[in-house]
């Protein structure tokens, strides 16, 4: 009897272990630990849960600053994907940091300028109305120029503009995420200049529109497992996952333009 009772539990084991294998979930789960980007968040924090409960994996995040990041990265702190700009994930694989299999691309953001909720809509449709505009703010927010690549860009374009002297006192550095959309929310800034993942759907302000074509900024952004992931499966899966086109719709209400629309 004894055996009987054994074999029976081995073959309801086999049989669980069979349903769970037919549903695509892990025998075992993993957690998941991921350096990101503020660029993204919002949009992973739609797929996240859903990628959870389809997988039983979970993923932590790090968000913060791509500076930030890529000083943690380079200090050898560990973590099993990132998402970045792709500049930076291609200068990682050179490097042998990330592993080029499996790397994939999720969409470019561009810079959109927002305004408070209810305020005149400034004419930005030219450089030149851009600039009367910025001349014409009582203060304007951007990201900290040696944080991010759309805070470096926007003190290129303020300097471009030949601005730079006559706007430098009304110029704040605030990462959208850690207050610059509030500012603009709040009426302390009238002018904000951000990614758009990072403003598509904040509250309290209002999209005035992208940068003038010429003055644009472009950034594309992937995700990619590190090479010292020792059990990178998961981290791929997940990669696979945010990169899927049926996830497409997701990216592009989130403020970015996905591969093949």
């Amino acid at each position: 009897m004894v055996g009987m009772t054994t074999l029976k539990n081995a073959l309801a084991v086999m049989v669980l272990l069979g349903a769970l294998a037919m549903q695509g979930r892990p025998l075992s789960a993993a957690e998941i630990s991921v350096m990101s980007g503020g660029a993204p968040q919002e949009v992973l924090s739609v797929l996240t849960p859903q990628f959870e409960k389809q997988t039983g994996h979970k993923v932590k995040y790090s968000f913060a600053v791509i500076t930030a990041l890529r000083q943690r990265l380079d200090a050898g702190e560990k973590a099993d994907m990132v998402l970045l700009p792709t500049s930076v994930i291609d200068a990682y694989v050179d490097t042998g940091k990330m592993r080029a299999d499996g790397r994939s691309t999720l969409g470019s953001i561009g810079i959109t300028v927002i305004v408070k909720q209810g305020a005149s809509l400034p004419n930005i449709s030219t450089p030149e109305r851009f600039r009367q505009a910025l001349l014409a703010a009582r203060s304007i927010v951007h990201a900290p120029p040696a944080a991010t690549l759309s805070g470096a860009h926007m003190a290129k374009v303020i300097e471009q503009l030949g601005i730079a002297d006559a706007v430098k006192n009304k110029v704040v550095y605030r990462a959208a995420l850690n207050g610059g959309v509030d500012l603009v929310a709040d009426g302390v800034a009238d002018i904000g200049m951000y990614p758009a993942s990072e403003v598509a759907n904040a509250r309290g302000v209002t999209l005035v529109g992208a940068l003038p074509g010429a003055l644009q900024l472009n950034v594309v952004y992937g995700a990619a497992v590190t090479t010292d992931n020792a059990s990178p499966d998961a981290a791929s899966s997940f990669v696979k996952f945010l990169a899927d086109p049926a996830n497409r719709q997701r990216w592009k209400k989130a403020g970015f333009d996905p591969p093949g629309g």
